[in-house]
Order: C-alpha cells, then sequence, then structure tokens
C-alpha cells in the first residue's frame, strides 16, 4: 500500500496531512498559502509526487443538515481542476463536518495562543480528515 494525501481546502489555505505507508496514522505535512488555482495546484502535484500519494482525500465542508452550502460547492469545483491534473491517482471526499472546530478544541487545550493556532488549524483540520478516512477503511 502507498501513501494517502489528506487536504483541508479553503479559501485562503490548503491544510495538508500525510498517511504512513500502511495507511494507519496520519501526520500533518503543512498549510500551503493559496495564491492562485494554477499554482495551487501545482503545489498539490508536487505534494502527490514528494510523498509518492497513491489516492488523496479532500474534505467536503458539508452543512450540519447534510446538504451542500456555498463553501462545499468551491471545494468540488477545486477537486474537479484536482483531478483533471493528476490523472490516474484517485480523489475521494470525505465528510469532515466540524473537523477545524475539533482542531481548534485541540490547540486551545493545548494552551496555544491564537497567532499560533491559525498557523497550524488548517494542517491539524487535514490531519482530522485523513484520520477518519483511514479509521474508516481499517478492516
Amino acid at each position: 500500500m502507498g501513501r494517502i494525501l489528506g487536504l483541508d481546502v479553503g479559501d485562503k489555505t490548503i491544510g495538508v496531512a500525510v498517511s504512513d505507508e500502511l495507511r494507519w496514522t496520519a501526520q500533518g505535512v503543512m498549510t500551503l498559502k493559496r495564491e492562485n488555482a494554477k499554482q495551487d495546484l501545482a503545489a498539490l502535484v508536487q505534494l502527490v509526487e514528494t510523498y509518492a500519494a497513491e489516492k488523496v482525500v479532500v474534505g467536503l465542508p458539508k452543512n450540519m443538515n447534510n446538504s451542500l452550502g456555498e463553501q462545499a460547492e468551491k471545494v468540488l469545483k477545486f477537486v474537479k481542476s484536482l483531478e483533471a491534473q493528476l490523472g490516474n491517482i484517485p480523489v475521494t471526499l470525505w465528510d469532515e463536518r466540524l473537523s477545524t472546530a475539533t482542531a481548534d478544541k485541540v490547540l486551545i487545550s493545548a494552551d496555544l495562543s491564537r497567532k499560533k493556532r491559525k498557523r497550524v488549524v488548517n494542517t491539524l483540520a487535514a490531519v482530522i480528515i485523513l484520520q477518519g478516512y483511514l479509521d474508516s477503511q481499517a478492516p
């Protein structure tokens, strides 16, 4: 089995996480500051290559009533572009409801300042998204 890349796609940043090769655990990689679609996609393709990822899991921000709002529509549009760039590497959507809120609570409980939390919350959200996916795939 190969690694899986996990993404928390926002308007300003993209949190990135990667699994271990056995797909048991997710580790934070970075928070990518968004520039424009072309640069964002090129950076993600480079990360897929760097980590030899065989799949990408993208958090889909559904509303609490399971409907898709404006942010979910933006993510779906981004995923279509990402799929076109990645070719044969599958992209899977994963329900990410409350992942950023959970990440924020973890960081608050770790007594991180607001400034430090802001720098890492998206990376931790990507870890939470990817770990949720990995846990759901465990035998």
